[in-house]
């Protein structure tokens, strides 16, 4: 291997250890549960989002939000949409509406989570929301981070 390799290899090496460490995981067996539970037209003229959330950290959150991407049928991005989850007590299970006016439900392919927008509560660390997150879906439209 010459000199390039291995200063590219090296520099890989740098940049992973940076990474990790500025992404803390979640402790063992905790999560936060986000599932798309429906998609359905609003009465309100547009898309209305459920969300089923459950809260299987140690710590109870006063915030949670995620700013999702949601995808057309030719797997375009449509539109970004922050969605906040407010006052998500431990093991507690909260269904979340969210309408998002001049979205066609039948025209939403995926959603994706693009980045956590909003994450606190007592000794909260800003990241764990992104990182405790498990997403699942009952819908047809494919989900996830």
């Amino acid at each position: 291997m010459g000199f390039r390799g291995v200063a590219f290899g090296l520099a890989l090496l740098a940049t992973g250890g940076a990474v990790a460490q500025d992404a803390p995981s979640a402790p063992a067996g905790e999560q936060l549960l986000l599932e798309l539970n429906a998609l359905q037209p609003s009465d309100k003229g547009g898309c209305r989002l459920t969300f089923l959330v459950k809260n299987e950290l140690k710590s109870a959150l006063d915030k949670a939000g995620f700013e999702m991407a949601l995808f057309d049928e030719n797997g375009a991005v449509n539109r970004l949409a922050v969605l906040e989850f407010n006052d998500l007590p431990v093991n507690k299970t909260k269904i979340s509406r969210f309408d998002l006016a001049g979205a066609d439900c039948a025209k939403i392919s995926r959603v994706l989570i693009n980045n956590s927008s909003s994450c606190a509560g007592a000794g909260v660390d800003p990241k764990l929301c992104l990182n405790a997150l498990k997403t699942e879906t009952r819908t047809k439209v494919t989900f996830g981070s």
